[in-house]
């Protein structure tokens, strides 16, 4: 992701989510958190439809933001990008793959999933925009294999 990004990253943050980030946030994982990589995908034509961006600490990975644009869902699109920061973050020397997705984004949590995430616990009130359970899901080790598939 490039500063650039930001104004679409905000547009798909406020169709996707109750509780979107704050533009600053964004750019303070671009220019000020050496934790964060960030990552976008894009049509043919330039028009981002996606992002995911990550914090690497040690040898785990937060995912700490994602979401495709609804025009673009179970097209496979986030599925492709979350595989290709996974990889990126196993050859950054990640172990362990760490996230919080809401209770009611059934989509989100079916695709980790597959993915063999499993979930590892929950967080009564997490969202405070409406009080809902976060649901917390792990990877644990099998990093690798996205390096493998990604190629």
């Amino acid at each position: 992701m490039a500063s650039e990004d930001i104004s679409a990253v905000l547009e798909i943050d406020q169709v996707s989510f109750s509780n979107p980030w704050p533009e600053r946030s964004y750019r303070y994982e671009l220019a000020e958190n050496p934790a964060a990589q960030l990552f976008v995908a894009k049509l043919d034509d330039g028009a981002l439809i996606a992002y995911l961006g990550y914090w690497l600490i040690g040898d785990e990975v937060h995912i700490s933001t994602f979401a495709v644009h609804p025009e673009f869902r179970r097209q496979g699109i986030g599925e492709n990008l979350l595989k290709n920061a996974l990889a990126d973050a196993a050859k950054r020397g990640a172990q362990v793959a760490t996230l919080e997705v809401r209770a009611s984004n059934e989509a989100a949590i079916k695709l980790y999933g597959k993915l063999g995430f499993k979930v590892g616990g929950s967080l009564e009130g997490y969202y405070h925009d409406n009080d809902e359970e976060a649901i917390l899901m792990s990877l644990n080790g099998g990093l690798a294999q996205f390096s493998e598939t990604s190629q």
